[in-house]
């Protein structure tokens, strides 16, 4: 599956001196973008996650199981996504201009650590007797807290720094094939794991140009049934827009609870 369309920028015709002369620039951000989709579908989830362990009642044990499977699942998506980044966009960078992904590798181990710690501060509270619960909720609320600031200081410097790096090491051609080789390894789970976050999180655009990429590599079924799957994290005007752009009735019924 390719992505040229929904990771290209959408730019405006210049109309002034001062846009005519940033016009180069606008052109590098039409390129293909390795970080800006999947970054976007991180922070919703990392967002998401932070509000439900920053209101989470300990004294529920049902919400308390909701929640800290939400957590498990995020560690799980940062952890895919860094790993992804070390195997395919590192040695690709470093290939080209040693030292370029030096500093965001360095970030990579200190997130692994951050990762971990997280997940053990979830076992101790699920473990916890309802005394300790509430501190230790607090705990990994604001150590949460901070992992996320982190890291998005950290995309913004990969959305930014590493893409130039890329666009000026890499023709269109190795870029795609290099996103396509990276997007080949991921499982069909964990795929459909990203897609729930990154589908909301695109602007109606991109979150059709995106769909309508995947169903040209589909059976009409299994699209549908990947559709059906992603629907309910729309609300009624995303899902409005987005199915007569991707070519389905628009049926009422589902709201999105995520």
């Amino acid at each position: 599956m390719t992505t040229d369309t929904l990771f290209a920028t959408e730019t405006r015709t210049p109309a002034s001196p001062a846009a005519r002369a940033a016009a180069p620039a606008a052109a590098v951000a039409q390129r293909l973008d390795f970080y800006a989709p999947i970054h976007k579908a991180l922070r919703s989830c990392m967002l998401d996650t932070l509000l439900r362990c920053g209101r989470l009642d300990v004294q529920d044990s049902a919400e308390m199981q909701a929640t800290l499977g939400r957590l498990d699942g995020l560690l799980r998506f940062c952890s895919r996504h860094l790993q992804h980044e070390n195997d395919f966009v590192h040695p690709a960078l470093e290939a080209r201009r040693t030292g370029a992904s030096w500093r965001i590798a360095g970030e990579h181990v200190e997130h692994q650590h951050h990762i971990a710690a997280l997940g053990d501060l979830a076992a101790q509270l699920r473990a916890a007797g309802a005394d300790s619960r509430p501190a230790l909720a607090l705990r990994l609320y604001r150590q949460l807290a901070l992992f996320v600031a982190d890291n998005f200081q950290h995309m913004h410097v990969e959305e930014t720094a590493h893409n130039q790096a890329l666009w000026a090491t890499h023709t269109d051609g190795e870029l795609t094939a290099l996103h396509d080789r990276l997007l080949a390894s991921i499982p069909p789970a964990d795929m459909l794991d990203d897609l729930r976050w990154m589908v909301p999180a695109l602007t109606p655009q991109e979150r059709a140009g995106l769909l309508n990429e995947i169903r040209q590599t589909m059976p009409p079924e299994p699209f549908a049934n990947l559709v059906d799957q992603l629907r309910p994290h729309l609300d009624h005007a995303a899902w409005a827009k987005l199915a007569p752009a991707i070519g389905l009735p628009q049926q009422p019924g589902l709201v999105c609870f995520a």
